[in-house]
């Protein structure tokens, strides 16, 4: 006997060529097959995203302030098996990836991504993109929401993963894999801080 489930039409898997089809204005991502394509970030995401890779770029990605030994990225295209992602940072460890690849995208799992969270991505964010992460080994997820002002700082285990803090703005913190220095939330989601006056 056949199902009724069965008979239904079979949407094929997406493919790459998927994912170059979509219109500039678009970020597309494949994951579990499903094609996800994704407006550009809006203003404050773009903040938010944009501040932090400003305060771990120099201490991290320079060693200026601090202990160097990461590349930090934004946006990187990630080729995961199967499944396409474009975090909006992540990080590797020069001691596992001492070079850049050649190739437009990177197959080698990062150490550290970010999301930054809206209201239309968030559960694909949280649930699906989690999954994949945590099936390649990224140690290390922030979730940043900045309608909340929140930053979720979660370390993967052998059951999935654990949310280590939450913290909300304004506050000072330190959080893995980046708690040698010291990070202001205020930054990721306030205005910019006028100049000093001499």
């Amino acid at each position: 006997m056949v199902s009724e489930k069965s008979r239904l039409p079979q949407t094929p898997p997406a493919t790459y060529a998927d994912l170059e089809a979509l219109p500039d204005n678009l970020i597309g991502e494949i994951v579990g097959g499903r094609l996800v394509a994704s407006p550009r970030p809006s203003p404050a995401h773009a903040r938010a995203s944009s501040a932090l890779g400003g305060l771990l770029h120099p201490p991290f990605d320079f060693g200026r302030g601090g202990p160097g030994g990461w590349w930090i990225l934004f946006e990187p295209e990630l080729h995961l098996g199967p499944d396409v992602l474009v975090p909006d940072l992540a990080g590797w460890r020069l001691e596992r990836m001492p070079e850049l690849p050649e190739t437009a995208y990177f197959e080698l799992a990062p150490d550290w991504v970010c999301e930054v969270i809206s209201p239309r991505s968030e559960s694909f964010d949280r649930e699906e993109k989690l999954g994949v992460y945590h099936r390649v080994g990224v140690p290390h997820v922030w979730l940043v929401n900045p309608r909340a002002k929140t930053l979720d700082i979660l370390r993967s285990t052998p059951e999935g993963y654990l949310i280590v803090a939450i913290h909300t703005a304004p506050r000072t913190i330190r959080a893995e894999p980046f708690d040698a220095i010291e990070i202001d939330l205020e930054l990721l989601f306030g205005k910019p801080r006028s100049p000093e006056k001499s």
